[in-house]
């Protein structure tokens, strides 16, 4: 899991560009043909919002969770069906992008030291569609932190937090998505 909604008013469904690789989670904008594409944090750059599917070609583009051990063995990574082939835009080709209000979670921020009401900007460079509290060339803020990122209850019953839940693999950041 890259992207846990917890309250989201305003959600769109736009066709995903060819070669892309996203993550649920990501920042994303359109591109001139309208399709999706990682949102990059440059000049004059908009982010229509973030990402409510995955788009990869192989498990190697995913982040590491504890939802699902594939074939391997020893790679394990999140995907809603097997068949999807780390795909969930595949039947359609098309992406939920969230935007304009909206509280998630999301393990897609570059590592850093982040406060609550902390602005979130889009990372450029190798993090390209995740968020961090570095003011990017855009400009444009695109979320506030909620909560900083710690563990994630998951529910489960078992050991890994004070009151006897599973936490999900990494860090949770939680996110108020600012109007755009």
């Amino acid at each position: 899991m890259a992207l846990i909604e917890k309250f989201h008013t305003l959600a769109d469904h736009y066709p995903v560009a060819a070669g892309q690789e996203i993550i649920e989670g990501m920042f994303v904008k359109l591109n001139s043909s309208g399709e999706v594409v990682i949102a990059t944090g440059a000049s004059g750059e908009y982010s229509n919002g973030v990402a409510g599917d995955t788009k990869s070609t192989s498990v190697s583009g995913l982040p590491a969770t504890n939802d699902a051990v594939m074939a391997t063995g020893t790679t394990q990574a999140f995907t809603n069906r097997i068949s999807d082939l780390f795909d969930e835009t595949k039947a359609s080709g098309r992406m939920t992008v969230y935007h304009s209000a909206g509280v998630f979670s999301t393990d897609q921020f570059v590592a850093g030291s982040y406060n609550v009401n902390d602005a979130l900007y889009v990372a450029g460079g190798g993090n390209s569609g995740k968020l961090t509290n570095v003011a990017s060339t855009s400009g444009q803020i695109v979320a506030r932190v909620t909560k900083v990122p710690s563990l994630y209850d998951s529910g489960v019953p078992g050991t890994d937090l004070s009151n006897g839940s599973m936490a999900l693999m990494g860090n949770y950041m939680e996110i108020r998505l600012v109007n755009g």
